[in-house]
């Protein structure tokens, strides 16, 4: 019995110091390799831009959505109306949506009546865009983009760029970085070689 206890008093002596050690330095080991791993994850967040830092109405079902989640993309911010001469605009925007999306490119709808061209309600709107165009770029409930009533975003890009939307499918450009890059007009069409550059360069520019 007494032997026992020795030999285990033993034992305690010659090896629990190097235990308590490894121990203490595999828990220090631990902490440093979360504090580490903690900025990182931080840092590969994108901080949402005061451009996008709004919470708008999706079209087809009226839910709110935050633009935050289009941060360190090029985004297309684009006035539409149904009834309009630059109607058939849509077809080419969802065109461009589609081919660059995967680069990072996005264009986002905002319906409205200001140019009293949109007179029906968001479910009709919805509907007439994809049945008509055939569009799945996030569209959002109908906008007032002109004048002391205009919402937030439209405010912000008139204020950016000197220049409010002069009619439907005024177009507003917007880089990843979170910066205004430049307005188009509606005779600016999607196609247009003056817009493709543009968001060309954009898509390769580093946020």
């Amino acid at each position: 019995m007494n032997i026992q206890v020795q030999m285990n008093h033993s034992w305690v002596k010659q090896w629990g110091p190097s235990l308590l050690m490894a121990l203490v330095a595999a828990v220090l080991g631990f902490g440093i390799e979360s504090a580490q791993a903690s900025p990182q994850k931080g840092a590969s967040a994108v901080a949402c831009p005061a451009i996008l830092n709004h919470t708008v109405e999706r079209l087809q079902d009226e839910k709110p959505q935050s633009l935050c989640q289009y941060a360190g993309k090029v985004v297309l911010v684009v006035n539409t109306a149904s009834f309009c001469g630059f109607t058939s605009q849509y077809k080419g925007l969802e065109a461009l949506n589609t081919q660059y999306k995967d680069q990072g490119l996005v264009v986002l709808g905002f319906p409205s009546n200001d140019f009293s061209q949109e007179k029906g309600s968001n479910k009709d709107i919805a509907a007439f865009c994809e049945s008509t165009f055939g569009v799945k770029f996030p569209m959002f409930t109908k906008t007032q983009v002109t004048g002391d009533g205009a919402a937030p975003l439209f405010k912000q890009l008139t204020a950016q760029t000197g220049q409010k939307p002069r009619w439907n499918f005024h177009k507003y450009l917007i880089g990843r970085d979170g910066k205004v890059i430049d307005q188009y007009s509606s005779m600016t069409g999607p196609e247009s070689k003056t817009l493709l550059s543009a968001i060309d360069k954009a898509l390769k520019a580093q946020p």
